[in-house]
């Protein structure tokens, strides 16, 4: 029977495995004894022969051939090589007992399925299960020695009830090489296809569930079979018994005391009785004497498969099931908890203690959250709270801040630029374009526009490309672009002027390229030691009366400025422009009528409501950040 510890390991107590040593049967000592006398056996002659029988020469001999063994005797990996076979076996060892056919399910489909009290009924139901008992016994008696020495041939199976004499012949009379435990299953099949002609299953799904129960029964039986005729690869087998047996061999000589007058490293004490290697041979012999036992879990050993209680339980509760329990009911009556709707079994002294321990409701549910953060909240303050936060997050200023700092398309071409040197050197020492301002209209457009015609939003860092950059606290009306007249060639190359708003005065400063300068030529021309000059022209749209030094609006400019060029874009093309305040309050211009060759650039709505200082930058390609 197979040795069963469960009850004594149910509590893990104090050394509660230390009492499971002093067992006998079953256990590692009665397994591994004569092989543990063996090898200590060997070790005290190959000792004794050392010490005593050997001359000085020979010793010496001996003693160098012990260091080498036992510096070589590591190299064998006893570890891995045992440690994977043993998970091997064990899993194929459990996978044994799963696939053993048990019949509880089938007889529970044919009591319920095949009808009838009678003794017909009867027979069929006892003649089905014991089809069923006699193929799980004949696959048992293929696969199992205590099985096969209870039941050695068809005729013990006879004369123990599992056969009758008319069934033996027709089983004996069916000439096949291979082995016949399937015969009483297809036997079950065409009974129970005759069953269902007699009426006695009421219907197909009846039937189909009785063969459907029958095949998962046979197919235990066919893998018992397939795993008592698919072993472990033999070589693997053979690997670690060679692995097992020479170390422990090579141990005999390399584990060996030697004379510590010699001074060899590691030999300073001599014990005699070689300990920590008796119990290394324990452990790894131990370890092999485990897979040989659990490798064929259908022999004879403590802890092999008990088939033969498991024939005679199984043989008895299926005939039990389908005979003496058919059709017999108790008398139903009402439970003790009828009008109870909160039954409770009672408790004896021994378990009074269950009922002091409060029900598990959860992992959650002695959780503590403050009152104010168990309020609910409009989903509107919710949605508004996401979307500043989305806006507030600290990453998209950096995200901005690379989107600015971008070269545009046209910075590109400044290979080309740096090919056109010599003309680069000839306009470096031609007269700057932009007329000096003194320190007042620095400090006058200082207030406005930023000093030194600098942006006002931080830009103007990136000099390969052309960024337009305002700052306002109110939207603008409109922008209004217009195409470039004809300059009388006599005007100054700059314009100064002011231009008067409802409510003040705007700077104005609008550059105008010299007749016959090409843009790139003035990019050159500015670009002195890296530095950029800016020009500001105001963006605002202008009043109604025409301005005083030239006849086109001092708020227009070329569209075509800003479109991207296939050259790089200058400095000049950077604007700036800040509208006149009063009080913290922009003042609303009047848009201008559309004219000839004026078109609409930029239109903003035009209420006037205090809003949050803003910046957007273009670039040349028209890009907004």
């Amino acid at each position: 029977m197979t040795v069963t510890y469960t009850a004594r390991v149910a509590n893990a107590r104090f050394c509660g495995f230390s009492k499971l040593l002093l067992a006998w049967k079953g256990s590692i000592y009665k397994v591994l004894y004569k092989e543990v006398l063996a090898f200590f056996a060997m070790y005290t002659a190959i000792s004794v022969t050392y010490r005593f029988l050997l001359y000085d020469d020979q010793k010496r001999y001996f003693e160098k051939l012990a260091i080498y063994c036992d510096n070589y005797a590591s190299l064998i990996p006893m570890s891995f090589v045992l440690g994977f076979y043993v998970t091997l076996v064990v899993n194929r060892w459990w996978s044994q007992y799963t696939c053993i056919p048990l019949p509880d399910r089938l007889m529970c489909a044919l009591s319920g399925g095949l009808q009838g009290a009678d003794e017909r009924g009867r027979l069929l139901r006892r003649t089905l299960m014991r089809y069923a008992s006699l193929s799980a016994l004949l696959i048992l008696r293929s696969v199992s020695t205590a099985v096969f020495k209870r039941f050695p041939t068809v005729d013990h199976v006879v004369e123990a009830g599992f056969m009758t004499r008319e069934e033996r012949k027709k089983f004996e009379g069916l000439q096949c090489p291979y082995n016949k435990y399937w015969i009483p299953c297809v036997w079950f099949t065409n009974l129970a296809a005759a069953a269902r002609c007699e009426g006695r299953i009421k219907d197909d799904s009846t039937l189909k569930l009785l063969l459907e129960e029958l095949n998962a029964f046979r197919g235990n039986c066919s893998m018992l079979f397939h795993y008592d005729m698919i072993s472990v690869p033999l070589v693997y087998t053979q690997v670690v018994s060679l692995a097992v047996y020479s170390f422990f061999l090579v141990c005999l000589i390399g584990r060996q005391f030697l004379d510590p007058s010699q001074g060899y490293p590691g030999h300073d004490l001599d014990l005699y009785v070689p300990i920590f290697t008796l119990l290394q041979f324990f452990f790894y012999a131990g370890w092999l004497k485990v897979a040989e036992q659990l490798i064929n879990p259908f022999g004879e050993d403590d802890d092999d498969f008990e088939t033969n209680w498991l024939i005679d339980r199984n043989f008895q509760v299926s005939m039990m099931a389908v005979d003496e329990m058919y059709g017999d009911l108790p008398i139903m009556e009402r439970d003790r908890y009828w009008n109870d709707s909160n039954p409770r079994p009672p408790y004896t002294a021994a378990t009074l203690f269950v009922l002091r321990k409060p029900s598990f409701q959860g992992s959650t549910f002695d959780m503590a959250i403050p009152k104010e953060e168990m309020q609910f909240q409009p989903l509107a303050d919710i949605a508004e709270n996401l979307e500043e936060s989305a806006s507030r997050h600290p990453n998209m200023a950096l995200f901005n801040r690379l989107l600015n700092a971008a070269p545009s398309p046209t910075g590109l071409m400044g290979g080309a630029l740096r090919r056109t040197s010599a003309q680069l050197q000839r306009l470096r020492h031609s007269p700057s374009i932009d007329p000096p301002s003194s320190d007042d209209d620095d400090d006058e457009e200082g207030g406005k526009i930023g000093k030194g015609g600098s942006l006002p939003s931080g830009l103007g860092q990136d000099t390969e490309s052309s960024v337009c950059s305002f700052s306002a606290r109110t939207p603008l009306l409109e922008i209004q672009f217009v195409a470039p007249q004809e300059r009388n060639a006599g005007e100054p190359a700059s314009n100064h002027g002011k231009q008067t708003s409802g409510d003040g005065e705007v700077e104005v400063e609008e550059r105008v390229f010299i007749e016959g300068e090409t843009r790139e030529e003035v990019w050159k021309a500015e670009r002195r030691g890296g530095d950029i000059q800016t020009s500001s022209v105001s963006l605002l749209p202008p009043p109604l009366q025409p301005s005083r030094n030239h006849s086109t609006p001092s708020s227009t400019l070329n569209p075509s400025a800003l479109l991207p060029r296939p050259t790089a874009c200058s400095a000049q093309e950077l604007f700036s422009s800040q509208p006149s305040i009063n009080n913290g309050r922009v003042a609303p211009s009047l848009a201008n009528p559309p004219i000839d060759g004026v078109m609409s650039f930029l239109t903003v709505p035009s209420y006037d409501v205090p809003q949050r200082l803003r910046s957007i930058s273009m670039g040349s390609e028209l890009t907004g950040s």
